[in-house]
């Protein structure tokens, strides 16, 4: 039986499967679209390597295909970083960070962050105040640079002479306040320099859990002050899928180290009870734009750090940008 069809003319049936193609891109249906977005930027933190100048440590870097760097100012040329204690920074000269700076650019590697590690939660404003113009000289050091993201803790204080509290510091019920207004107040410097300030969580420390983060940088409430995810230093606390689903949206940076459960001591990649394979997988799905920077290594030991996450982005079909 002849039926009355609508009929479709080569021209309209090739704009129609034009539509869907490109439909199917944007919702990212197609296979190649799918593989496009699994991708990670790796990269190494430079805070192990001291005892090298900067132009051998960009040389070797290179030499293993890394693109980019957390940078602390610890090499034998430079060497000017402290962990949770301010450092004066009067000898850096822009032109100075501007040499530096070149060093790695010419070698093919970004600066993607410069660690500050200050101390946040000291109870003396004194000692707040110069933790402040730390970070302060810092951003004007990344101005130079060319950087624009930086790295800190909440640091640690511990006065062996008070009397022994019921609570550390950083869990005493004034700790909270003061730094959402240190918080408030980086926002405020990051403003001033267009720069980001990314907060790191450990287990032991003001940022004990991927919670606790989340809710501070939703009171501080500000798209400067973002987050460093480091799962090792929270495993004890937090699974890697909560880590992601209390954070994800704050992450720009992410560690790549190791920890043993119940053990407080990180340890490079691979050495630990961390699961790599999930990592990288929620890491591709979640944040691929955020850079895994593998931490805790030095001249000896970064190459078989990187080799356990490359193999573990491969293993879970992810390709390295």
């Amino acid at each position: 039986m002849k039926g009355d069809y609508p009929r479709t003319t080569r021209r309209e049936l090739f704009s129609q499967l034009a539509a869907v193609s490109a439909a199917s891109l944007l919702s990212g249906d197609s296979s190649e679209a799918r593989e496009a977005q699994k991708k990670l930027k790796v990269g190494v933190a430079t805070l192990g390597f001291q005892g090298m100048s900067n132009v051998d440590l960009a040389k070797e870097l290179a030499s293993s295909g890394i693109k980019r760097i957390q940078f602390t100012l610890t090499q034998i040329d430079k060497s000017l970083w402290k962990y949770n204690q301010p450092v004066d920074l009067s000898s850096v000269t822009p032109a100075i960070a501007r040499e530096v700076a070149a060093i790695y650019r010419d070698a093919g590697i970004e600066i993607h962050n410069l660690g500050v590690y200050a101390n946040l939660i000291h109870p003396e404003e004194a000692e707040r105040k110069a933790n402040l113009t730390y970070f302060e000289a810092m951003m004007k050091i990344g101005q130079s640079m060319g950087v624009r993201t930086f790295s800190t803790e909440s640091g640690h204080y511990f006065d062996p002479k008070a009397p022994m509290t019921r609570l550390s510091r950083e869990f005493q019920d004034e700790t909270w306040p003061l730094m959402i207004e240190m918080g408030q107040r980086l926002a405020e410097m990051a403003e001033k320099y267009d720069a980001k300030v990314l907060m790191e969580p450990s287990h032991w420390s003001f940022f004990s859990s991927a919670k606790r983060l989340r809710v501070y940088l939703e009171e501080v409430n500000s798209p400067r002050i973002r987050a460093l995810l480091d799962p090792a230093n929270i495993i004890e606390v937090n699974d890697l899928p909560e880590m992601f689903q209390q954070l994800a949206p704050m992450i720009d940076a992410m560690h790549a180290k190791d920890r043993k459960l119940h053990v407080q001591k990180g340890v490079a990649a691979g050495l630990g009870d961390l699961d790599y394979r999930e990592f990288v997988s929620l890491a591709a799905k979640y944040t691929p734009d955020a850079p895994i920077f593998v931490e805790y290594v030095g001249l000896e030991d970064y190459q078989p750090a990187l080799a356990i996450l490359r193999r573990a982005m491969q293993d879970e079909g992810i390709g390295e940008a």
